[in-house]
Parts: structure tokens; sequence; C-alpha cells
């Protein structure tokens, strides 16, 4: 009964923050690009998130934590506002948050103040740590492996459930050992609501340590995955990722100078390629066009792909293929040396009991309705399920949509206020 009155208080909690209050400010605003998104678009495609961050004034720390594995990993802290809440706040939790696949931290920052979820959030004086897996951009190092060695692989031999398994929890505790503090709200999308997923049901011990977690775009089963390219490729994914490792390649779509190159000579305003781009970014990651600000393309590549696994996708494949929701299949011999079994075990949902929320879209290609619904009934303990009011909203504009703030960040920022009050 607890659980249940809780989970009214925090409905009608979300339902408080409706878009529609903001829209029309959002829609006047949504064509200026100083102030409210990058007073220097070419400079913001080449700073580092660091960079970038203390560029409009915000503070930012560094840290580093190396995994049991020997992966370095770093992660980027907000601790405060620079505006309403310029200082730090003892009282207001951590919220970490979470890339998806070929992304880093820069996600939630390159769109620039006020838009920007990690902005928006250190403005409501959050303590924000904002993580990078192994592999990207910002955790490319190893005690031992190179990511660069030639024909060697080894620093790429991993997929999500390492990330889920190893890297989340390791971060996890690094910001709550630093900060003194017990427990944190957690915000994924994409890959970052898989890896959640993961290491709730490998590490169930974690899940104590979860006020709340905010998934958007929520990605675990992909049976009804509507994605053209990851749909062609599914059948044959183990495959490629065993080829790409006897030829010595491991890592796919990393961070270069070209693409920041592409961003800034083809994708910029006024370019007859910038439509180009556009639907180059359409097909790889699914956007509406109602919610795309093209001129910010340059930023957004300068900063994306940040780099990831060939086996990252291929797990994600697997999962398409098998319309199953397990481990990383490495074939039966190998499987009988790591699980004891045939076959990979699948994923015990029932074993994530922290309070979850799912942000959800009809129009996203990777997060299926379905697929979100049977999600939602196996979690050990969801408390929310919200489909954005937008029907054309799609699984990048929960991160770089024009309205994302008005049609998803604010119902996030008060359901974590409503569980902090419920303690």
């Amino acid at each position: 009964m607890l659980r249940l009155g809780l989970a009214v208080g925090l409905l009608l909690a979300a339902a408080a923050a409706s878009p529609h209050a903001e829209y029309i400010e959002q829609l006047m605003k949504s064509s200026e690009l100083g102030g409210r998104y990058s007073n220097d678009i070419y400079e913001d495609a080449r700073l580092d998130v660091p960079e970038l961050v203390r560029k409009y004034n915000y503070p930012l720390e560094e840290h580093f934590v190396t995994t049991e594995d020997g992966y370095i990993l770093g992660m980027h802290r907000i601790p405060h506002g620079r505006d309403a809440n310029n200082r730090p706040d003892p009282n207001k939790s951590i919220v970490f948050v979470m890339h998806g696949l070929f992304s880093s931290s820069a996600d939630f920052v390159l769109m620039g103040p006020g838009t920007a979820l990690g902005y928006i959030l250190a403005e409501q004086g959050y303590d924000v740590w904002m993580g990078n897996a192994r592999g990207n951009y910002y955790s490319r190092r190893h005690t031992r492996f190179n990511p660069d060695a030639i024909l060697n692989t080894r620093f790429w031999e991993f997929s999500w459930d390492e990330i889920g398994n190893i890297d989340l929890p390791a971060m996890i505790d690094y910001a709550l050992e630093y900060t003194g503090k017990k427990r944190l709200h957690y915000i994924g999308h994409s890959q970052g609501t898989t890896v959640f997923f993961v290491m709730g049901s490998l590490r169930p011990d974690y899940n104590e340590k979860i006020i709340s977690m905010h998934a958007m775009g929520p990605v675990a089963y992909m049976a009804h995955n509507r994605h053209i390219i990851f749909n062609a490729l599914a059948p044959y994914s183990t495959d490629l990722s065993r080829l790409a490792n006897l030829v010595g390649i491991g890592e796919f779509l990393p961070n270069n100078n070209l693409m920041t190159w592409a961003g800034q000579t083809l994708c910029r305003d006024e370019v007859v390629f910038q439509a180009v781009c556009s639907n180059v970014m359409f097909v790889m990651g699914g956007w509406n066009r109602e919610q795309h600000n093209t001129t910010m393309l340059p930023v957004k590549l300068g900063h994306t792909p940040a780099g990831a696994s060939v086996r990252q996708l291929a797990h994600y494949g697997q999962g398409i293929d098998g319309k199953r929701f397990r481990r990383f299949d490495y074939g039966t011999i190998r499987n009988l040396r790591v699980y004891g079994r045939r076959n990979p075990p699948a994923y015990d949902l029932s074993k994530v009991t922290a309070p979850v929320f799912l942000h959800y879209s009809e129009n996203d290609p990777f997060a299926h309705i379905n697929d979100v619904t049977r999600l939602f009934r196996e979690l050990g303990a969801p408390i929310g399920k919200f489909r954005v009011t937008n029907r054309r909203f799609s699984h990048i504009d929960f991160m770089w949509g024009i309205d994302a703030k008005t049609l998803v960040y604010n119902r996030i920022m008060n359901l974590i206020q409503a569980m902090d009050i419920h303690g």
C-alpha cells in the first residue's frame, strides 16, 4: 500500500509538469541561437567537455576511476549552477547521467545553457555527475591494453554487459564515496538505460543506492525494433563481430577530426549538404524534423560519434534477432566456459527493484511501445511509464530535441523532487 500511495503521488507530481505552459515561449526561442544554444558553434564543436562547460562559466571537475579489469573511466561533474544555484547545496541530491551508444557526456552539455540537460539540472541545484562508458572518447585508456594497437583488439573485447556489470557500479561507487552520499538519482538515455537494467539484474545490491531511475528512450527488449539498418544487420551481428575481431577491428565510429571537419564545412547553415547531414542523422539515430535544430549540426558532429566497441553493436543485434534481453552470446564453447551453459542467460529484470520511471515516445524506432510495455511489466518495482505527448518525438530528440525540456526534462525534475520529498 505504501508503494501504491507513493506511486499515485508521484504520478500526480509528474502530471503537474505539463509542457503547455512553456510551449509558446519555447517556439519563440527555438530559432534564436545566441544565448540559448551556443555563442560560437565552430568553437563549441572543437572544445572537449571540460573546456565547453567552463566556457559557459559553469564549474567542472574531472574525475577518473579505474575498474577492476583495468579500464580508466572519465567522469565529468557539474557540482552546481552558475545562475540561480551558483554554490553547492549539501541538501541537494546527486543526479548521475549516462549517455547512449556512440555517445559521451557531451550529449548532456553540447546544446548549451538553458537547453542541455546537464545545465538544467545544475541550475536546479543538483550535483550533476556525467559518466562515460569504456571505449568512448573520455574513457579510452587501460592499465595494460592499447586501444590503438594494430591487429590487437584486447582493449575492445567488451559489450554493454561489462559496462553495466563493471563500469556503472564503479562510477556510482566513486561518486557516492567522493560526496559522502548514500544514494543518488539516475538518468539514462538509450544504452544508458540498457546498462542500468544490466546492473540491476547482475548486481542487485546497487538497487539500494538508487533514489529514482529515469529511462529516456528505454532499450532492453528490441523485438519490435523499427530501425532499418539495425534490423538488416541483426541476423549477421555475431558473425560480423567475429570477422571484425579476426582482422583486428574492435572499435566502431570513433570520434575524429574528419567528423568535426564535416560538421563545420558541409553541415552548417546555408550549405546545400546540410539536408544530407540531417538525413544521415535520421537514418542513424532517428529524429523528428520539427525537433531538429540544424544550426547546431556542427556542434553535434564535433562530439558525436564518440566511439564504441563492435561488440556493443553486435550485442544489440543479438537482442533484435533473438527477441530476448540476455547476456552476450559468444557461441556454444565459450558460453559453456563463461556462463556454464550452452546459451547465454537472460537478464532477470525482476531483480531491478529500484524505483524506475520509463519515458518513451510513439515514434522511437529503438524503443517500441510494445517492448517498453514488456519491460515495464517485468521490472521488479516500476513506478511510472510516461509517453511523450508529441507523437513525432523520436529517439535522439530526448537529447537534442528543441522541446525536450518542456516535453521530458520538466517531468523528470518534478519526479526527482517528489522522490526526494518522500525520502
